[in-house]
């Protein structure tokens, strides 16, 4: 989960390489390093922490003339955040660096016997193990390329590598297995990254690489080729749709507000193309040829991570529902610690932001082995997941830079929406009229958030000025807001640095009920559907343990006994519930979280997407 890019061409390196790396530092901050060729020697500058402390390192750059360079932003797996553990890593010699994302899972064995053969480690990370392997085979092997390609081959667990050599002043090698890598295109020059953002001032042309893939990039070409087999591979070049501008705040003071407040754009992005009209029905093409699949399908089983995780979960009701499915919500960090139990009419559904997550991607490819139908759920096109899945059905929130999900989980609910709708429908579980009075309050949905998030936004702003303070909170929600409980409780974890739990509402007698008193803040989701009633009855319990009382409900509730209020809009459709309720407990993160000082868009110890297990 570590930012990686590289440059090769014709301008100068360094300030391609900061700027790659400052769009990239979602992905790590623990330190962050360059590396560059200069006149026959490589120079390197490292710091501790984030980007701008890199800046202040560098030395005077006005007569730099390299062309040629690398860099990385980390977040640690083996080793302190430090700068001895910084990347980039050279060999003995520093004629090679590189810099590396990923888990080098024999590197103990690897460097115990370079140890052996006078190899001097100046880190305790496992990638400069691979620095030195590289060195090692080159004493044997005649060139960069094919001593690389070697070392490669030697390593257990998973990279996505970048490195240059003093003696081959013209390339730039990259290689990838199991961690995500990206080679931008572009006129008499040519790039590397870990993520598209890096690459899109310069280019919208871009080639993912392949899991077991090396590339040899010149400023005026790009060549790949098989790390297993002696052969090049042909690789489709794919076009960006989406602008770097999109990466930027817009002129917010965080990325994460302005990602909230895309929302209605996201869900409608993630809607359009997908309803036809007269009368309305749902078209998933991506998924025509699962429908004879999908019609047969007897179980679904959604297997996901955090964020990801509690979107299945509001899934499970909808299945349930709207098409007679059973739903099993796993979390993927799990799910192999269990004998596999599917078979052919089971549908396996991983989720994940990135399409890189590591546990989600390892479950899946347990799914595979057992021959299990798939359908992943993603934001990102070309990642390991959709490639790995038999069908993605995307959603398209766009770039997503807070660390904290909120405009890829709106749009996650969108898409398993619109999977609910459409199996509902395959499976004659939903009949027409239904189904198009349910497709219409869909596309209401959008602009009604849009309208209310100012109003909405304010009544969060005065009430997180009211419960910054606390320590503790509980989140309660039943039915489809069960979910959001969770999903609430960790925003404001993630963000705020609140311990905060999410509970089922009828759980509480079963032991929370036993932290509430006064100093416990509870945030109670109360929208006036089947189970309004007994939301009203557990506040009874909470106010008489004297609570302090968030309820969030709709316009036409009344709430005597809640200390504070939010009123949300009314929705036509009780399944719709999810999309609304999710952006006050979005905003009121946010605000608490503004307060207290802390880091929303990259909050400590979090990284946006987890790519080792």
């Amino acid at each position: 989960m570590c930012g990686i890019v590289g440059y090769i061409g014709n301008k100068p390196v360094i300030p391609i390489l900061l700027d790659g790396l400052t769009r990239l530092e979602y992905r790590g901050y623990d330190s962050a390093g360059i590396a560059w060729l200069d006149n026959d020697k490589i120079n390197r500058v490292k710091a501790e922490g984030k980007i701008q402390n890199l800046y202040a390192r560098l030395p005077e750059l006005s007569g730099l003339v390299s062309h040629l360079g690398i860099g990385h932003t980390r977040w640690a797996t083996h080793g302190e955040p430090d700068e001895k553990n910084a990347h980039p890593h050279s060999d003995c010699s520093n004629d090679l660096v590189l810099v590396h994302n990923g888990i080098i899972e024999n590197y103990r064995t690897l460097k115990n016997m370079l140890l052996s053969k006078g190899h001097i480690f100046r880190s305790d990370t496992d990638t400069e193990v691979i620095a030195h392997l590289i060195e090692e085979n080159l004493k044997t092997i005649p060139d960069f390329f094919s001593a690389m390609k070697e070392s490669l081959n030697t390593l257990h667990g998973s990279f996505a590598l970048t490195a240059i050599h003093r003696k081959y002043p013209d390339i730039v090698l990259a290689a990838r297995k199991q961690s995500p890598l990206v080679l931008g295109l572009g006129e008499g020059e040519n790039f590397v990254a870990s993520d598209v953002p890096a690459v899109l001032p310069y280019t919208k042309n871009v080639i993912f690489l392949d899991d077991n893939e090396i590339a040899v990039i010149k400023s005026d070409s790009v060549r790949i080729f098989s790390l297993n087999q002696n052969e090049e591979v042909i690789k489709k070049t794919n076009v960006i749709t989406w602008s770097s501008s999109m990466a930027e705040k817009g002129g917010y003071k965080h990325f994460m507000l302005k990602e909230i407040y895309e929302q209605p754009s996201s869900i409608l992005n993630t809607i359009r193309g997908r309803i036809t009209a007269d009368p309305p029905q749902i078209d998933l093409y991506e998924l025509s040829d699962f429908k004879d699949i999908i019609k047969k399908i007897s179980r679904i089983v959604f297997i996901a991570c955090g964020t990801s995780l509690n979107a299945g979960l509001v899934a499970k009701y909808w299945l349930g529902r709207i098409a007679g499915i059973p739903v099993d919500v796993e979390m993927a960090s799990e799910f192999k610690y269990s004998p596999f139990l599917g078979n052919s009419e089971t549908l396996y559904i991983p989720i994940s932001q990135s399409g890189e997550t590591a546990d989600t991607l390892s479950a899946l490819r347990l799914i595979k082995e057992n021959n299990g139908n798939t359908i992943s759920i993603c934001n990102v096109l070309g990642s390991t997941i959709t490639r790995e899945s038999g069908a993605t059905l995307y959603t398209h929130a766009g770039p997503e830079i807070g660390v904290a999900a909120t405009k890829t989980f709106t749009a996650q609910l969108t898409a398993l929406y619109l999977f609910s709708l459409y199996t509902g429908m395959l499976k004659k579980h939903l009949d027409n009229e239904t189904l198009n009075k349910k497709i219409i309050n869909l596309m209401r949905i959008s602009p009604l958030i849009n309208a209310k998030m100012p109003e909405i936004h304010e009544q969060c702003i005065n009430i997180a000025d009211k419960l910054y303070h606390y320590r503790n909170f509980l989140y309660l929600g039943r039915n489809i807001c069960y979910p959001l409980a969770l999903e609430g409780a960790l925003k404001l974890k993630e963000i705020s640095y609140i311990h905060a739990e999410g509970y089922a509402a009828g759980e509480m007698k079963h032991g929370p009920i036993a932290l509430i008193d006064k100093d416990m803040p509870v945030v109670m989701l109360c929208p006036p559907d089947s189970v309004y009633e007994k939301m009203l009855s557990n506040l009874e319990e909470v106010r008489s343990r004297k609570g302090v009382i968030l309820a969030i409900t709709q316009d036409r509730t009344d709430m005597p006994l809640a200390t504070y209020k939010i009123s949300l809009p009314e929705v036509d459709d009780p399944d719709l519930i999810p999309f609304l309720y999710t952006i006050p407990l979005q905003l009121l993160a946010y605000e608490i979280a503004q307060i207290r000082g802390c880091d929303v868009d990259q909050p400590r110890n979090l990284a946006k997407s987890v790519t080792v297990e």
